[in-house]
Order: C-alpha cells, then structure tokens, then sequence
C-alpha cells in the first residue's frame, strides 16, 4: 500500500483500489476484463472511448465507468490528463504489459482474466 503524495501526480495504490494520474492513450486493441471494472476521470483534455457498437468522448470533468464483461479502449485527443481507477488486478496488469512486448500481451491479458477481442 502506497501513502499519498500531495502537490504531485496522483499514484496510490490500495487493497481494493489503485488510482494513477495519467497521459498517453489506451491500447490500441479493443479488450474486455472479464472480472474487474475499472473508471477514468478526466482532469484536463478529452479521452476518447470506444465501445463495440459506439465512440463516446469524454471531457474535462467527466467521469467514465466501464463495468467487467464491457469490450472497450480509448485514446487522448490533443493534450489529456486523467486519472485510472483500478482493482489491483488491473494495477498488475498494465504494470506487466508496460514490460511486454506487444506480440505477447495477449498471454499476459489471459493471465489477469482479461482478452483482447
């Protein structure tokens, strides 16, 4: 468990949540985690999700909520800034596939109960 650093990015991580402030886009591959939610609020900027039947964008002071079993990705437009609301298992997850390359992370998806669809 992390303690929280003020005047800072936001990174702290808990026993049922993590929450890190955030920049660059999602992957670029539709996936589904099939047992872990997960949310994004946007601090600055505008994300872009995308769903299997629709595109939403999501700007400055919203808050998105993507519940386990929904196929998903999304992507910053211009300058973005965000914070990822995570279950720890979703935390390890995209730690690993920071460290992977891309060839491999659909194993690693697998791995934390999640696919690339």
């Amino acid at each position: 468990m992390s303690e929280p650093v003020f005047g800072e990015s936001i990174s702290v991580i808990g026993n049922s949540l993590a929450i890190h402030e955030w920049k660059g886009s999602g992957p670029e591959y539709m996936h589904v985690h099939y047992e872990d939610d997960e949310a994004w609020h946007v601090l600055e900027g505008t994300l872009e999700f995308r769903f299997k039947d629709r595109t939403v964008d999501a700007p400055k002071g919203t808050t998105v909520f993507v519940p386990a079993g929904v196929p998903h990705t999304y992507s910053t437009k211009g300058q973005t800034r965000y914070l990822m609301i995570l279950t720890p298992r979703l935390n390890e997850l995209i730690s690993e596939l920071h460290k992977t390359p891309f060839d491999h992370h659909a194993e690693v998806m697998k791995k934390y109960k999640s696919e690339i669809v």
